[in-house]
């Protein structure tokens, strides 16, 4: 991998052309061995032939096709030999340099002496303990990734990181990718392109002539991977020219055209393990041994750099960990993920759908419905008691609104547009630049703020169609979208307001969360001052908020720092639905003014915030955390009246009307060709959360025998009694309702 954001490229070479540079230079094939190209050091010795027992995971018989490609593709040699050249001149430089007394200060304040140019951060983590060096994913040199192995420049702060942190862990899986490329280029040839990690794993993109990847094909990967874990192959960094680099990579278009479009220094670098050169900035681990367990788990098409328009490209995913526990693990956890689906779940209980001819939009079935219009109608509540207006804005907007904006100018490919009457119009992707426009159609006074602005309105984003993924990737949907107008001296109390919001809804919905601060960015617009002020009120109010949060330095916007709050469902899964951003340019473009108390004309800030997120995005993730087993509160299937026998279907009916005319969702199953278990059974395995059983004595005493979808029996109680219990359970949006009932 060399960039993980994937930028936008217009490819000047036709698909026919890419097909022959592949053809004449890719698959040109020397009768060549591996084993006679495995000579950098740590390379282990050819692998004897035979038949092995499969321990891969990855599934599907092995193809006919060899294991490995032999002859190798030629363009691995000549790689290899351009490497060797050039790093045993950079041996050389690195041997000449003179070492000096450095001082190396650990986590703990600890201070330990070492030499410039010679010293290493695994040497450095061996003298603390092997177990710590044995252990160690990466090293972090004054706050920046570092390989174990490289030699440490100057006086260092250290840090040793393991696989438990989310540094450590993404370039565990960047190495893995690595891997991963090499068992690719050793079994199909082809051009590999982008390899990075991403939040379970990572994957790798290749073209192939005139033909795809196979699920058949994982165990020969996967047996490929686990030589290469043998191997022990060192990843070897090297620093190159852009020059050698177009050397290195002419059999590849895709990586001349990174080095073209994107490398804008004069060197980069590149990293080697066994056969395997890529353009990559790295850092990564020591070796191939450090990845432990390793499996192949899914493959599928894509397009170079995500355009329609472009080559397609087969990409593989895989997972990797430092032990076999944590594979196991892993597919455990993916099993029941399996079975939480959103998807599979939003089927078999009729909550929505998808159709081929609206991709990315959901139909919301009656009982989805419910729950979707229960999550909005819960923030409105909110907006009341917190002081939000709610507005509607239109859904369509002559483009010259993006342009003041900015956004046409960064994200015009991802809004639907359409011309009319000479104009050009766009559906909406968000709702700030309307709101602007809201706010600015007459003089405002400092009395009106903070101006609270909400909105639900239907939005639009041209998702490639390959990146649509149920609800959690789609075209159309709702936010919980406000804009907070406010002068400067009141970020911190409308941030305090809007972080006491967002705990109040996820303790509701059962989520715990974690903070990050991400302060100003190199490359920033507007004043330095603001910046500081405005950063310093999010510090204070987050720690007077009491809950822990991270500081991520440079990782805000270009126009305002932000909060990310990062939540945790039931399979302590990761999603970001809130955020909170300030936003110092988009007054500035819309020229936004409000008259402050001294007569004077000022500028307002905006604060974006949304808790919920897309409404849909956290139906998916919601469906999954709660499995399907809805709260009471925000249940499609909230009671089923169950007679013992037909004589009772009458009086099933009217319990059923009762509390549905209550305002509850309660169905009665008065099939007399189900027993009375069934029925029981059934309308548990639908997840209504109460089950009220009648006969004779419930008739006689207007009552019903209460038991939930768990089995627990509460017994008789009356009807009056059940419907003011519901009431308190839809006031209070208990999680375990059942239990509590």
């Amino acid at each position: 991998m060399f960039m993980q954001a994937i930028l936008r490229y217009t490819t000047s070479t036709s698909s026919r052309q890419l097909i022959s540079i592949c053809k004449t230079k890719s698959f040109s094939l020397k009768s060549r061995s591996l084993s006679s190209i495995m000579s950098e050091p740590g390379a282990a010795k050819k692998q004897q032939k035979g038949k092995k027992k499969d321990k891969s995971g990855g599934g599907g018989k092995a193809p006919a096709q060899p294991l490995e490609l032999d002859p190798l593709p030629e363009y691995i040699q000549t790689r290899i030999d351009l490497f060797d050249r050039l790093k045993a001149e950079y041996d050389e430089q690195l041997a000449a340099k003179t070492p000096s007394a450095i001082k190396i200060t650990l986590p703990d304040g600890k201070v330990v002496e070492g030499q410039s140019w010679r010293t290493t951060p695994y040497e450095v983590a061996c003298g603390i303990s092997q177990g710590l060096a044995d252990n160690a994913v990466i090293a972090k040199v004054n706050g920046i990734l570092w390989d174990l192995d490289r030699p440490l420049e100057e006086d260092t702060s250290l840090a040793v990181l393991k696989f438990d942190n989310d540094e450590g862990q993404q370039v565990f899986w960047h190495s893995s990718a690595h891997m991963l490329g090499e068992a690719m280029e050793r079994h199909y040839g082809g051009c590999l392109c982008y390899g990075p990690p991403i939040e379970n794993g990572f994957y790798y993109d290749m073209f192939l002539e005139g033909r795809q990847v196979s699920s058949n094909e994982f165990k020969s990967l996967n047996d490929l991977v686990r030589k290469i874990q043998k191997e022990k192959q060192p990843f070897v960094r090297l620093e190159m020219t852009k020059e050698d680099l177009l050397k290195m990579f002419e059999y590849n278009e895709f990586k001349k055209r990174i080095i073209n479009e994107k490398i804008h220094t004069a060197t980069t670098t590149v990293y080697r393990c066994g056969p395997l050169i890529d353009l990559c900035r790295g850092p990564h681990v020591r070796h191939t041994g450090k990845v432990k367990s390793f499996d192949v788990i899914k493959n599928s098409a894509t397009y170079w750099e995500g355009k329609a328009d472009a080559e397609s490209l087969q990409r593989i995913y895989g997972i990797s960990f430092p032990d076999t526990k944590q594979m196991k693990e892993w597919k455990h956890f993916q099993e029941e993920a399996a079975k939480r689906d959103h998807r599979k779940i939003g089927r078999e209980q009729e909550l929505y759908f998808f159709h081929e001819w609206s991709p990315g939009c959901g139909f919301f079935l009656p009982k989805g419905t419910f729950i979707y219009n229960k999550l909005i109608g819960f923030i409105k509540d909110e907006y009341r008691k917190r002081g939000y207006q709610e507005v509607i804005s239109p859904n369509v907007f002559n483009s010259r609104l993006w342009e003041q904006s900015g956004h046409w100018q960064h994200y015009a490919e991802n809004m639907f547009s359409f011309d009319s009457e000479k104009e050009k119009f766009c559906l909406k992707p968000m709702n700030c630049p309307g709101h602007c426009l809201i706010f600015d159609h007459r003089i405002r006074s400092w009395r009106e703020l903070p101006y609270r602005m909400a909105d639900f309105g239907i939005l639009h984003r041209n998702e490639l169609s390959g990146t649509l993924s149920g609800l959690t990737r789609v075209r159309r949907f709702v936010q919980d979208d406000a804009h907070i107008f406010c002068p400067q001296e009141l970020i911190q109390q409308e941030i305090a307001g809007v972080l006491d919001f967002l705990q109040t809804v996820y303790g509701v919905l059962g989520f715990t969360y974690k903070l990050e601060l991400s302060t100003r960015p190199k490359k920033y617009l507007g004043d330095i001052e603001v910046w500081n002020n405005a950063e310093k009120q999010l510090e204070e109010t987050l720690n007077e908020f009491g809950e822990p949060w991270k500081l991520n330095p440079e990782d805000g916007a270009f126009y305002g720092p932000k909060i990310d709050i990062i939540i945790q469902d039931a399979l302590r899964r990761s999603h970001q639905c809130a955020t909170i951003q300030l936003d110092f340019q988009l007054p500035i473009r819309f020229n936004l003014k409000y008259q402050s108390a001294d007569g004077t004309e000022k500028r307002p800030v905006i604060i974006h915030r949304a808790i919920l997120g897309s409404v849909e995005r956290l139906m998916a993730v919601i469906t999954e955390s709660y499995g399907g087993k809805w709260p009471f509160w925000i249940s499609p299937r909230q009671a089923m009246v169950i007679p013992i026998g037909p004589a009772f279907n009458e009086y099933a009916n009217e319990v059923k009307k009762q509390i549905f005319e209550a305002g509850f969702n309660c169905d009665s199953n008065i099939d007399d060709g189900e027993t009375m278990n069934k029925k029981i059974r059934n309308a548990q395995l639908a997840q209504y959360n109460f089950i009220l059983v009648v006969g004779e004595k419930e008739r006689e005493n207007q009552t019903v025998n209460v038991r939930t979808r768990d089995n627990h029996v509460h017994g008789e109680r009356s009807i009056v009694a059940v419907i003011e219990r519901f009431q308190h359970l839809d006031t209070t949006k208990m999680l375990k309702s059942e239990e509590a009932f």
